[in-house]
C-alpha cells in the first residue's frame, strides 16, 4: 500500500489531477476450491484514489488502503463487466477507465517441484505494453526492485528515468516525515533543477548595437 500511495502521489504531481484511477492485478484465488488448481485466475481491479484537499502522506496512505480494501471486496467481478457497467468514453488510443498500471508481485517462491515436473520463473522481454505506464515491483531478499514499462509513443527514456527519480524521492519523503503534504514534497533532483532553471534559461543572443529593440 505504501508503494501504491507513493506512485499515486507522483502521478498526481505529474498530471495535476486529484481523482486518479490506477489498475492493479489481483490473483483472484479467494475460493478454497481453486487453491489446488494450476491456472491463471488473475483479474484487474480499478482503484479510484482521492487526492483532493492536499492530503498529507499519512492521510493518503489511509485513503489508498480504503480504496484497495473496497476494490478487493468485489474482486470476483470481471474487469470487462466493470467497463460494461461504467460505460466510459472509448477510444482506440487508450484503454478504458485507467491508463496506468501498478503490479506488485508477492510470490516469494522460485523454483518448485510438482509430480514429475519442475517449474521455475522465466523472465520475458517486453516489446509492447498494454497501458501508457506499467510499474511492476517485487521484493527479493528484503530489497524492492522492479521495472517501469512505458508507451514509447508518449514517453522517452529520459522522461521515464526522471519519473523513477520522482518515485524514489516520494518514498524517501514518506520515510522522513509522513505528515508532509503531498503537494509540498520536493521531487526534483539537483541536476534536473539546474537543467530547468539555468541550462534551459541560457537564452541570451548577440544583438547589433546600432539597432533598436522596438
Amino acid at each position: 500500500m505504501t508503494l501504491m500511495a507513493a506512485w499515486a502521489a507522483v502521478l498526481m504531481r505529474l498530471s495535476g489531477q486529484h481523482d486518479l484511477v490506477i489498475g492493479t492485478p489481483t490473483a483472484n484465488r479467494n475460493r478454497t476450491e481453486v487453491e489446488p488448481l494450476a491456472g491463471f485466475f488473475v483479474n484487474v481491479l480499478a482503484l479510484r484514489i482521492d487526492l483532493s484537499g492536499d492530503p498529507t502522506l499519512a492521510e493518503l496512505l489511509v485513503r489508498v488502503r480504503q480504496a484497495i480494501l473496497a476494490a478487493q471486496d468485489h474482486q470476483d467481478l470481471p474487469f470487462e463487466k466493470v467497463v460494461e457497467i461504467a460505460q466510459p468514453p472509448r477510444s482506440l488510443s487508450y484503454t478504458p477507465l485507467f491508463q496506468v498500471m501498478f503490479a506488485w508481485q508477492n510470490n516469494e517462491h522460485g523454483t518448485f517441484d510438482l509430480a514429475d515436473l519442475r517449474a521455475e520463473p522465466f523472465d520475458i522481454a517486453f516489446d509492447h505494453v498494454k497501458f501508457d505506464l506499467e510499474l511492476h515491483l517485487h521484493e527479493n531478499d528484503g530489497i524492492v526492485a522492479g521495472v517501469l514499462n512505458y508507451a514509447t509513443a508518449l514517453f522517452d527514456a529520459a522522461t521515464i528515468e526522471r519519473h523513477k527519480g520522482y518515485l524514489l524521492a516520494m518514498l524517501r519523503a514518506m520515510v522522513a516525515d509522513a505528515a508532509q503534504s503531498v503537494s509540498r514534497i520536493d521531487l526534483i533532483a539537483p541536476a534536473e533543477r539546474t537543467l530547468l532553471l539555468e541550462t534551459w534559461n541560457q537564452t541570451e543572443a548577440p544583438y547589433p548595437h546600432d539597432l533598436c529593440i522596438h
